[in-house]
């Protein structure tokens, strides 16, 4: 049985802890349990309403007109919502919903429904990465379960894997060979796999490498594949001084080849004296980079 604080509704919801307590004074929206000490908490039934409840109330309805609705009624006008509306709150609200409920069918259907009014790529960027962006920071404060995350995940990854194969290899002279890789300890396969889709979408080669991959593999890769760039992403998470020596290390075993680095949005304390480096500090950055080449 998970249990939550008010504080993990507030980030699993977006809504306040402060509106939270009053929606239950003043509609008994939710009723909380109490621990031998006092201290309020929440079960998982209370989490499903409130994210149904919040999707609703940000697509127009209000709270008191919430309120009077049955269990079954809030089910049915939030699938309606979520069928058909391509806001993007409320898709990363329904997204949350078939993470917490792990409901692969709930999935399929948001996911299915965006695709088909604005298409793969704008569901990838509109929907699917922010959902990712909240879903990195619940898993940073514990607030989501770790079976949860990977059900999730798992199933992300393997609609960017369908549409990946379903872009054919580009051959010719004008097209671009990227090398795609991730260095060792840095988890971020998801946003690998969309880079992958986004440089096959504008049909140029990607040699994906995937993760946990050392600096000194590259020289051979590049005397092999002789790419146009070398693309990889680094967590924020390392400290300065292991960034530039990183980067180092992948600019003396890579010889001219420009590289391209993303996921360091706030960083680029040395990267100009470095030859040869461009860093794209957003997915928006990326995409117009990608366009241009």
């Amino acid at each position: 049985m998970s249990v939550y604080s008010i504080k993990d509704l507030e980030k699993l919801s977006g809504i306040k802890a402060h509106t939270i307590r009053i929606w239950e004074q003043r509609y008994s929206l939710l009723h909380p349990k109490r621990t031998d000490t006092n201290i309020r908490y929440y079960l998982e039934d209370d989490l499903k309403l409130l994210l149904n409840v919040a999707l609703l109330n940000r697509n127009g309805y209000k709270i008191s007109k919430i309120a009077k609705l049955t269990h079954e009624e809030i089910i049915r006008k939030v699938e309606e919502i979520s069928s058909n509306t391509t806001e993007q709150l409320s898709q990363v609200d329904a997204l949350t919903m078939a993470m917490i409920e792990m409901d692969e069918y709930k999935f399929d259907r948001i996911i299915t429904a965006n695709i088909h009014q604005i298409g793969f790529e704008r569901t990838v960027i509109e929907v699917i990465q922010p959902f990712l962006e909240k879903l990195s920071v619940l898993w940073l404060t514990g607030s989501v379960n770790p079976c949860q995350e990977n059900f999730i995940t798992c199933l992300i990854r393997q609609k960017l894997l369908v549409a990946i194969d379903n872009e054919p290899v580009s051959l010719g002279s004008d097209v671009k060979k990227f090398v795609l890789f991730l260095p060792e300890n840095v988890n971020q396969e998801l946003s690998l796999l969309l880079l992958q889709y986004l440089i096959k979408a504008r049909k140029h080669r990607v040699i994906y490498l995937g993760n946990g991959i050392h600096p000194d593999d590259l020289s051979q890769v590049a005397e092999i594949v002789k790419p146009d760039y070398f693309f990889t992403i680094i967590s924020e998470f390392f400290n300065e001084e292991d960034i530039l020596k990183y980067i180092k290390q992948i600019t003396n075993r890579t010889g001219n080849i420009d590289i391209l680095i993303t996921g360091l949005s706030s960083y680029n304390n040395g990267l100009t004296d470095i030859p040869n480096i461009q860093l794209l500090k957003s997915l928006d950055e990326t995409i117009a980079f990608l366009d241009k080449v």
